[in-house]
């Protein structure tokens, strides 16, 4: 079996037979307990991180290193052990973490379960004072859903050498259980030895909450196999160079034995889920096609985007999405279901996002669509951004490159959680190379000048688009705001301004009128104007803007640059840009690159050019579009 990151993306597993139950002994080997056989994943040694086969029907992952382990630590001293104890067998064992444990189980009975998590803190001891200050704090999620935040086994327990058992229903709907646990970054450390920390679990057990014999509906077997990075390029390729006018007849062929790595929904079932695409459900129109909202036979309610006919650029956006996000699962990215490639039609299926988009939330009418966001709410979107994109640059398997972070992108959930989307502009960030020479792609007032005008791509750019979208943020305005009376290029023209004049407070929206906390509120705008760096070498890491608005890390001092300045290219692009057309031409080498690089950029773009240059609640084109009232 292949060590993927996901699930649903390891390689060529055929369900001969479905199961309805799991018993897994954490750490341990083999336990009879009340009947069941709980399988040990004790026998598993290897690296600290990849998948890991036990039985024919589940698997686990462990990821991550402990700080002050000079060795990369095996799977063998992941497993905590007591040799004398009076616990039963399933909680004299468990397994350990330095940052990441994950558990799949496939070939799953569709329906509900009861999930049971047993715990017992047996690496920390109440005898000894000093072993006793130990204690870890650690996340819980269930089919990517948070079902614990900042857990610790003894507060839960309410002491050491305690077993506690945890139990959440949940839904099994594409055959495949995933339970992660997720250290938190809190806790202690150095207890009772140094790399000491980190997510602990004794025991896993799963039962259906339905008749195994006639309940649960069944899976047609499900064959998922993953083409790699080389087979995606080849058919980006291939699609690339078709023209429109064949596009229709030839996309059946062309998809034809095309393995993709994510659930493939039929059209009936889309159909279906959304009523026949009934004008009522149809939630926005995008550059790549409309999008409506439907409802699958489970209850999920999803969002499917549909290729247009008329999309000249959906076939290479289509492929390009799924071959970046398909395996990728993070709190603060959008989830893809699946897709459907049926006929002419080519779909992608996504979680509903309930609340629609940043942009619509800050810039949208205020009496139908915009919403009054307060102070706390927009500290968690711009953190959870942060991580998200963190995430996508150092923290997952592939380091990828949005090309296109903005309001309109980030969707926000019934929660109000931030989540990245649109992912057809995405690149793949090669660590032994500087940057990325492409094609230039993005929205004018987000993308950074490196590579707006040179075509210099790297995960600074995102850094850049960031800056700006938290800038909209704290103030509730749009980058192609200019300011009061209308004296400055853009909102970041007008905040390097405040920046020099010492007056930031001064961009808090004024919606939240005395509201907010002034900390949080200067320190978002110190990282958002570090982020806008012209310098790319200046800007920091989304790891560290992570840390820095949460307060975690201090924000270096960093001298203002000066704001209205002719030859800032941050500001000179968009001035170009709104520029009347009987204006006089560019001039000299750079001002004619600049021009060229602009009517690229604009080819481009994933949106439609009524986008390219302002975010509006009623002409924005994105392929994640914004929802009607009604919805």
């Amino acid at each position: 079996m292949r060590k993927d990151l996901h699930g649903a993306c390891m390689e060529d597993f055929r369900c001969d037979r479905y199961w309805h139950n799991l018993y897994i002994n954490c750490g341990g080997y083999n336990e009879i307990i009340n009947g069941s056989t709980y399988e040990g994943d004790a026998q598993k040694a290897g690296s600290a991180a990849g998948f890991y086969e036990i039985s024919n029907n589940w698997v686990f992952s462990s990821a991550g290193d402990f700080s002050g382990d000079r060795d990369n630590r095996n799977l063998d001293s992941n497993i905590i052990s007591l040799s004398s104890s009076k616990l039963d067998g399933l909680y004299r064992t468990a397994r350990l973490s330095p940052l990441s444990l994950t558990y799949y189980q496939y070939c799953l009975k569709n329906g509900s379960y009861s999930v049971s998590l047993h715990f017992s803190e047996i690496q920390f001891t109440s005898d000894e004072l000093y072993y006793s200050l130990g204690h870890r704090v650690f996340h819980i999620y269930i089919q990517d859903i948070l079902m614990e935040k900042d857990f610790n086994i003894k507060s839960e327990a309410s002491a050491v050498l305690t077993p506690i058992t945890k139990k959440y229903d949940v839904n099994v709907s594409n055959g495949i259980l995933e339970i992660r646990f997720y250290w938190a970054g809190k806790g202690t450390t150095r207890i009772p030895n140094i790399g000491n920390y980190g997510p602990l679990i004794s025991a896993i057990s799963v039962n259906p909450n339905f008749n195994p014999q006639s309940g649960g509906r069944k899976v047609a077997p499900i064959v998922i196999g993953v083409t790699g990075s080389f087979l995606i390029l080849l058919a980006l390729g291939i699609l690339w160079h078709r023209r429109y006018s064949k596009a229709k007849s030839k996309r059946q062929k062309d998809h034809e034995g095309l393995e993709i790595q994510t659930t493939s929904f039929t059209l009936k079932q889309i159909k279906a889920a959304t009523n026949n695409f009934e004008n009522a459900n149809k939630i926005g129109e995008g550059g790549f096609g409309p999008v409506y909202k439907g409802l699958l036979a489970d209850g999920t309610v999803i969002a499917v985007k549909q290729l247009s006919t008329k999309s000249s650029q959906g076939n290479r956006e289509f492929l390009n999405e799924i071959g970046m996000i398909a395996c990728l699962r993070h709190p603060n990215l959008v989830k893809l279901h699946g897709c459907c490639i049926e006929g002419d039609q080519l779909m992608l299926v996504y979680e509903y996002m309930e609340n629609n988009s940043l942009a619509r939330a800050l810039f949208g009418h205020p009496e139908h669509n915009q919403l009054l966001l307060d102070w706390q709410t927009r500290q968690k979107i711009c953190v959870g951004i942060a991580r998200g994109l963190a995430f996508l640059h150092d923290e997952s398997r592939f380091r990828i490159v949005h090309r296109d972070i903005k309001g309109t992108n980030i969707l926000l959930d019934k929660d109000l959680n931030p989540k990245i989307s649109d992912f057809g502009l995405a690149k793949l960030d090669e660590e032994d190379k500087t940057h990325i020479s492409t094609r230039i792609a993005g929205t004018i007032g987000y993308i950074a000048p490196e590579y707006a005008l040179w075509g210099y791509l790297t995960h600074k750019a995102d850094v850049y688009s960031f800056g700006i979208v938290a800038l909209e943020i704290v103030t509730g305005k749009n980058n192609m705001s200019h300011g009061p009376e209308n004296k400055f290029a853009c909102l970041l023209d007008w905040a390097c301004q405040l920046q020099h004049n010492g007056k930031l407070v001064e961009l808090v929206d004024e919606k939240l009128g005395s509201e907010f906390n002034e900390v949080e509120a200067e320190r978002m705008i110190k990282v958002a104007l570090l982020c806008t760096n012209a310098t790319p070498s200046l800007r920091p890491t989304m790891s560290e803007v992570a840390s820095m608005l949460e307060g975690i890390s201090i924000i270096p001092d960093v001298i203002p640059e000066e704001s209205g300045s002719s030859e800032d290219l941050r500001f000179k692009i968009i001035k170009d840009h709104l520029r009347p057309k009987t204006s006089s031409s560019f001039g000299g080498n750079q001002d004619n690159y600049t021009k060229k690089s602009i009517r690229s950029w604009h080819a481009s773009s994933s949106t439609s050019n009524s986008d390219l240059y302002k975010v509006s609640s009623t002409s924005s084109m994105d392929l994640y579009d914004v929802y009607s009232n009604s919805h």
